[in-house]
């Protein structure tokens, strides 16, 4: 099944401008085969949100919120560069 992706524009030129990171490489980490999603409980309490960290297709690790909007439609929130301690903790996650 293939993926599809919605964003809000001013959100993502928001996002881009503060993380410096654009929603359609964000959409790419979903194609990654090591990407972990987790639940984002902090965070839902309007809707279920998840994060996706994988890499993208420019090779960098990033931090994915979204939620699904559909069975095949994925709406994505934000997207950032990885911390330093979330890049530790994926690639000790890879290793275990």
């Amino acid at each position: 099944m293939t993926l599809r992706f919605k964003w809000d524009g001013r959100k993502a030129a928001a996002n881009r401008r503060k993380h410096r990171v654009g929603f359609a490489e964000a959409s790419t980490v979903f194609d990654d085969a090591l990407a972990r999603i987790f639940d984002d409980v902090e965070h839902s309490t309007d809707e279920v949100r998840e994060i996706i960290i994988g890499n993208s297709i420019l090779e960098r690790l990033l931090v994915v919120s979204f939620t699904e909007v559909a069975l095949d439609a994925i709406r994505i929130i934000s997207a950032r560069l990885a911390t330093r301690k979330e890049r530790e903790d994926y690639e000790e996650n890879l290793r275990a």
